[in-house]
């Protein structure tokens, strides 16, 4: 059988001017000023967006709520969905 070559691993560029971009990061080419800005404009829209959650919840809970006390008024409704055994009177 004959044995498989290996190829030749890739040449890698020396060139300084390239490895230099690779290594130049957007945190380095921002201030440090814009750099606090940005997070803190981050740290707001992850608060809005939670307040926003919070709210939204506790809208849907109060709706709840309502059609709970609506369904406790409704004859018909407590009729279909009580125990017709009647045993927790006994």
């Amino acid at each position: 059988m004959a044995k498989k070559r290996k190829s030749p691993a890739p040449s890698r560029k020396s060139d300084a001017g390239a490895s230099q971009e690779q290594g130049i990061t957007l945190k380095e080419l921002l201030g440090a000023e814009v750099l606090s800005k940005l997070k803190a404009q981050a740290d707001e829209l992850k608060q809005a967006e939670s307040d926003l959650k919070e709210e939204q919840r506790q809208k849907e809970e109060e709706a709840k709520k309502k059609e709970q006390k609506l369904r406790e008024n409704d004859f018909a409704y407590l009729l279909e969905n009580s125990d017709s055994k009647g045993s927790k009177y006994k």
